[in-house]
């Protein structure tokens, strides 16, 4: 059987991953062995190569990813049914510093940006209206269609309403995280001018909201609270929007070097060619962007379960290691304080599509940050104050993930997927197909195809045409969710809503 219809990813592997599907009785040449395929196997799924004990490990990517539940035989099918997590409560970690430097050389690259008076650059020039409290979102959206339709859209790349249901009713942590996202939208460098809309009982206070934001450009973010409006609140919110909208208008791109992005690291709808194709090169880009001076954000706590020692290890000192600890271990105290087990990630969509524990999950999805230094660790709404490697806290769901991203100041989002989404927040969210089938079945979602790898296509060639994408989405070039108009922010809930 030709070598191409499958991989080995790692040489202490036990499974080697299909490339296409294969039938019961078919053979296998692996490091000169003939293994007989027991099952039909699904593409992106695994085959076992080696005899394994029950209790056993399997081994994929070099690392466990569960043991077996049974005695299992080379040729098997390896998935969910036979196959256990070996994830469990928190752990105690040590140190183990590895040399994470990368020997990528600076290409001086620029994008076409816009430089903000602070000195942070956008990817896009927009209007955005922020509800401090979901009762306001009708008007919001409203003022949003009004501007638009006003102004169409001259000089300016969007108007959005960012829409959500916090602001109020929330306790502690909650309300707290819901402060802190909303400033950081007000903050971020795509918005040209915001408009701050509030209704003003909510316990998110307008006032305590505005001080929140610090030394903010108050030429460009401006307050309406609706209650003291006498009479038509959205002729006073149009009166505020013109404004903005006359100064925003003006703005206009400039070079900027490549060492000014900020991309975000998210993955969804992930399957078995994840860790062979899209994340890898994912990787590769934040790795390349890291040594321009740029900035990546890996985030997807959950997500790390299995590999997090991998990003520990690469922390650059004591001290980062330590918040990473904590990230992980705090997260798992989260699931364990909801009665949840640690290990139970994987959707239907990642097992149908070849991923059997969340190990086997981490192992890909962690890909995407490359091989380089860890330079920061965040909480949630936090925002990025280093260069380089950030981890953030967040959950693993796709549209609170890359919102959190979005939030902590990355202008675009690359988003690996191996079945398929077509949502967006509130920055470009880019998405990377691991697989040619789903490239050519929705070519409406996808803005690259990372499938084509497995034709043979050689990664350095490959990863020159991604930057090279992602550098003319960051010049203006729309994102498949920007085309079909599908962005949207959702913020982290933990407590109890009044």
């Amino acid at each position: 059987m030709e070598l191409s219809s499958f991989i080995k990813i790692n040489p202490a592997d036990s499974v080697v991953v299909c490339l296409r599907p294969f039938k019961k009785g078919e053979t296998i040449n692996v490091d000169g062995k003939e293994i007989e395929v027991k099952q039909d196997t699904p593409a992106g799924h695994k085959v076992l190569i080696k005899d394994t004990a029950e209790g056993g490990n399997v081994i994929k990517y070099g690392y466990p990813i569960g043991h077996a539940r049974e005695n299992l035989t080379a040729g098997q099918w390896v998935n969910e049914n036979n196959l256990k997590t070996n994830l469990a409560g928190t752990l105690s970690y040590e140190y183990h510093p590895v040399d994470a430097k990368l020997d990528i050389p600076v290409e001086n690259r620029t994008f076409k940006g816009y430089v903000r008076k602070n000195g942070e650059v956008g990817t896009r020039n927009e209007i955005w209206i922020v509800p401090t409290v979901g009762c306001v979102n009708g008007i919001g959206e409203q003022l949003a269609k009004r501007l638009t339709e006003e102004t169409h859209l001259e000089g300016i790349d969007a108007v959005h309403c960012w829409h959500h249901n916090y602001g109020c009713s929330q306790l502690d942590a909650d309300h707290e995280n819901t402060r802190k996202v909303l400033r950081d939208i007000c903050l971020h460098p795509n918005a040209g001018a915001v408009l701050v809309l509030s209704l003003g009982c909510e316990n998110n206070q307008p006032e305590a909201f505005m001080e929140l934001l610090g030394d903010y450009d108050k030429s460009r973010i401006k307050l309406l609270i609706t209650q003291k409006v006498k009479g038509d609140e959205l002729e006073e919110g149009m009166n505020i929007l013109r404004q903005l909208y006359a100064l925003a208008k003006e703005d206009r791109r400039e070079d900027v070097p490549v060492s000014k992005l900020r991309i975000g690291l998210k993955c969804g709808g992930s399957d078995g060619f994840s860790g062979i194709t899209a994340n890898p090169l994912v990787g590769e880009l934040s790795d390349w962007l890291v040594a321009q001076g740029g900035t990546s954000v890996l985030t997807e706590v959950p997500e790390m379960f299995g590999a997090e020692t991998i990003l520990m290890n690469r922390c650059k000192t004591k001290k980062l290691f330590d918040q990473t600890v904590s990230m992980i271990n705090n997260f798992k105290e989260y699931f364990l304080s909801h009665g949840e087990p640690v290990g139970e990630n994987p959707s239907p969509g990642n097992k149908a599509g070849g991923i059997s524990t969340l190990e086997d999950k981490a192992l890909g999805c962690t890909q995407k940050c490359g091989k380089g230094p860890v330079s920061g660790v965040m909480e949630y709404g936090e925002r990025i104050q280093n260069d380089g490697l950030n981890l953030l806290s967040a959950p693993g769901n796709d549209l609170v993930a890359a919102m959190a991203l979005a939030a902590a100041g990355c202008q675009i989002i690359t988003f690996t997927t191996g079945r398929g989404t077509p949502f967006g927040t509130f920055v470009p969210t880019m998405k990377i197909s691991t697989n040619n089938d789903l490239a050519e079945r929705k070519p409406n979602w996808i803005d690259f195809n990372a499938g084509q790898l497995l034709n043979g296509k050689d990664m350095v060639s490959v990863r020159n045409a991604f930057i090279d994408k992602v550098i003319a989405v960051a010049s203006g070039e729309k994102a498949r969710n920007e085309i079909n108009g599908y962005s949207e922010i959702a913020i982290f809930k933990n407590g109890v809503t009044l």
